[in-house]
This record gives C-alpha cells, structure tokens and sequence, in this order.
C-alpha cells in the first residue's frame, strides 16, 4: 500500500495492508461465531428444542473429554466452558480487548486440544481442528493492536 493511501486510512495501524485487516475480521468472527454456535448447540437452539437435556449431553460429553479428572468437577468444568465460550466469542466478535480476548480463546483452545488428546487421543482434535484455531488465536492475538 503506497503512503498515500495508508494516510487516508488513520486508524490503520503502520504495516498493516488492508488484506491482513481482512483476514483478522475474518478470524475473529469464525473463532467468535464457532464459540457461540457451540453454546447455541449445547442448548438446543440449533434444533429449537431449548431444553436442559442438551446441556445434561453436554455434560456427559465434557467428561468424556476429561476422562483424567474427578467427577466431581465435570459440571464446574461444562460451566466455565460455557461461560468461557461465551465471553471469548462476544469479545471477539466486536473486537473488545481483542489481543486479551484473542489470547483467552487461544488458551482455551489449546486446554480443550490437550485434554482431548489425554483422553480420546490425537486424532479427534485433528479432525475438529482444534489445533488449528487455537493457533489461528495466538496469530490473531500477537497481531492485534495494543488498544483494542
């Protein structure tokens, strides 16, 4: 992008092209929509049948996925997935605190990636790609501009 051009764009910062503003855009909805399209299946919404034996599957699920922990912590764990889920699709979805909000779902991420390794093996997060967006976060989160 030629100077002329980057000083009619202010808000951009220095050595970002317009592609690359696109491409964070773009991955902050596909990482934000996909946390809420989770919780939105984990209570039936997708199928409009909003009942709590959605979330009971989810529970099940959720200790399935962390096989490794006592059971008396798989609800505390669904819920916090959930309230994190939430949080970080919200956040990233308007670009509130993106680096930190970015980072949050890049973490999150990697711990849902690692227990599902621990306990149904590599192959399911390959297949989710759960990998991948965790690192599409961190990508997102490094580039992101200090004050947003």
């Amino acid at each position: 992008m030629t100077s002329a051009a980057q000083a009619h764009e202010p808000s951009q910062p220095a050595g970002v092209s317009r592609l690359e503003r696109v491409a964070m855009v773009y991955a902050r909805v596909a990482l934000g929509t996909a946390f809420l399209s989770a919780v939105a299946g984990r209570f039936g919404i997708w199928d409009r049948s909003v009942d709590w034996a959605h979330f009971a599957r989810f529970i099940n699920r959720t200790a399935q996925v962390n096989a490794f922990m006592p059971a008396f912590t798989i609800p505390f764990l669904a819920w916090a997935a959930t309230v994190a889920e939430i949080t970080c699709g919200v956040t990233l979805i308007v670009g509130f605190q993106l680096r930190w909000a970015a980072l949050g779902s890049a973490v999150l991420l990697f711990f849902f990636a690692m227990a599902m390794t621990i306990s149904l093996g590599v192959k399911p997060p390959l297949d989710y790609s759960v990998f991948s967006a965790s690192a599409g976060a961190l990508l997102l989160a490094l580039r992101a501009r200090r004050d947003c």
